[in-house]
Order: C-alpha cells, then sequence, then structure tokens
C-alpha cells in the first residue's frame, strides 16, 4: 500500500475515535439529566403522597 493510503486510514481511525468519545459524552450527559428528572418528580411525588397521607 502506499504512504497515502496508510496515511488516509490513520486518519480515519482518528477520527473513528473522536466520535465514539463524543457519543460516551452526550450518553453520559443525557443520562444525568435523565436520573436528575427522575430525582425530582420522584420527590415531588413522595412530597404529595406524604401530604396526602397526613
Amino acid at each position: 500500500m502506499t504512504d497515502s493510503s496508510e496515511a488516509n486510514k490513520e486518519r480515519n481511525r482518528e477520527i473513528a475515535r473522536n466520535e465514539e468519545a463524543k457519543q460516551v459524552t452526550g450518553s453520559i450527559r443525557v443520562s444525568s439529566w435523565a436520573v436528575a428528572v427522575v430525582v425530582i418528580v420522584g420527590g415531588i411525588l413522595f412530597t404529595l403522597g406524604w401530604l396526602a397521607l397526613r
């Protein structure tokens, strides 16, 4: 293979690694928001239930 072909393959591998890192970061961000929403909604429901039983 030629040097330019090898350079292109290495460049493509680097791009793929960068894209994977971006996907992981995005997934973590979405998961964090989902956990936060669940905690807030759960707190509201717990409070409403507790007040209803008082």
